[in-house]
């Protein structure tokens, strides 16, 4: 018989197979992966956003209070220079009583409205650093939600190039890049 027609028997045929069923089965697992990891990305992308979003609305709060607070030492600040003024009145019209009286009352009066503006301007400066806590915080978790987005983007187009390719070494590559980017989503979600 001649080298062009070769019989096959049954097993060359399940040889032949087995290399795309391993294919289609690798393939239909990273088409899984990637569709899980879409999910995942599209989930930390939003987050991102609404941390940062968040992180921006308590720096803009953090400005506000921090001019409320200025404006309220400014004011202490008047008290004090009126306070000063009375004492001073008081003491060049020692001879008037009458008049003496008056600035005493008034020396008395600044002082003791000074307080309660002191008090609220470092109630109001605390308010300050909390929010600028609360928005490095969320700038934080900004981050590591931005970089598992990003890390989960680079898996799925590794992933792509593995199935185009059928390169072992680069579908291994998707799916650590995968890990390290889910890892990071889940120190994101759990803040740290």
């Amino acid at each position: 018989m001649s080298d062009e027609f070769e019989v096959h028997g049954p097993h060359d045929h399940a040889v032949e197979h087995a290399g795309h069923h391993d294919n289609d089965v690798h393939a239909s697992r990273i088409a899984v992966m990637t569709a899980i990891l879409a999910s995942i990305g599209a989930i930390c992308s939003y987050q991102s956003g609404a941390n940062e979003n968040l992180a921006l609305f308590y720096k803009n709060e953090a400005a506000i209070h921090k001019t409320e607070a200025a404006n309220l030492w400014a004011y202490y600040q008047a008290k004090g220079e009126k306070q000063n003024l009375a004492e001073l009145g008081a003491a060049l019209s020692a001879s008037t009583p009458a008049s003496l009286e008056r600035f005493k009352a008034d020396a008395q009066r600044y002082k003791s409205e000074k307080e309660p503006i002191r008090a609220h301007a470092e109630a109001v400066e605390h308010e300050v650093d909390k929010d600028n806590t609360a928005s490095e915080s969320l700038l934080h978790q900004h981050h590591r939600w931005a970089q598992a987005t990003t890390l989960i983007q680079i898996s799925i187009a590794l992933a792509a190039i593995a199935l185009l390719t059928r390169k072992k070494w680069l579908r291994r590559m998707a799916v650590g890049v995968a890990t390290i980017g889910v890892a990071v989503c889940a120190a994101a979600f759990a803040g740290v």
